[in-house]
């Protein structure tokens, strides 16, 4: 296993060693009659639509310009919207990680100084869209999603995560308490993500 691979996968263990004497993770039930099963078919006016909406910017190692996609896309929908359901169908993707350096600065020897990278290509990103669509779509006619959540909502941004805590300083202040503000940031979050405790959880909330 290449190091930087290995030094990701210590990380984890890493955190699971320092919260072992932690109380067991909790989680929510999911309300009654809730449940995400399977994906839905994709059409190719899905398709068609999705690619048209995709910025006009590519990765220099895809073989296939988005511009290129995006002109030839009625001819294409169809052929496309067969082979994203068949991805959706059976759970299928798959991408190549690149370690690269955080910044040029630092020391190209030490392994924390990398991030893992997957260039992905536009038709796997196509993928992704349509599967977010689809789960944000059911987190939010379930009302899973807390109410407070700014991130990856429709409508949704750091403006309003802004607005949300200052209102509360505000009202706080006005009512005569007093106001503290906490702010948390965890270091390398998304790659310290136990996969176990994150499956527990999609499958029980």
């Amino acid at each position: 296993m290449p190091l930087t691979y290995r030094h990701l996968e210590d990380k984890v263990t890493g955190v699971r060693t320092a919260t072992a004497g932690a109380e067991p993770p909790f989680f929510t039930l999911c309300p009654t009659n809730c449940s995400f099963r399977v994906f839905r078919p994709v059409t190719p006016a899905d398709v068609e639509k999705l690619v048209l909406s995709l910025p006009n910017k590519q990765c220099l190692s895809d073989p296939l310009p988005t511009w290129l996609l995006k002109a030839n896309v009625d001819i294409l929908s169809m052929f496309l919207c067969q082979l994203f359901n068949r991805c959706l169908e059976h759970s299928f993707k798959s991408g190549y990680v690149t370690p690269l350096l955080k910044k040029a600065d630092l020391d190209a020897a030490d392994v924390k100084s990398y991030l893992p990278i997957t260039n992905l290509s536009v038709l796997s990103k196509l993928l992704e869209r349509l599967v977010a669509q689809q789960l944000t779509e059911y987190l939010t006619e379930n009302g899973l999603l807390p109410e407070v959540q700014s991130a990856y909502r429709a409508h949704h941004s750091t403006e309003t995560a802004m607005l949300k805590v200052m209102g509360d300083i505000l009202l706080a202040l006005d009512s005569g308490n007093l106001a503290m503000l906490f702010l948390l940031d965890l270091s390398a979050a998304f790659d310290t993500v136990d996969h176990d405790t994150l499956l527990r959880r999609l499958q029980t909330s």
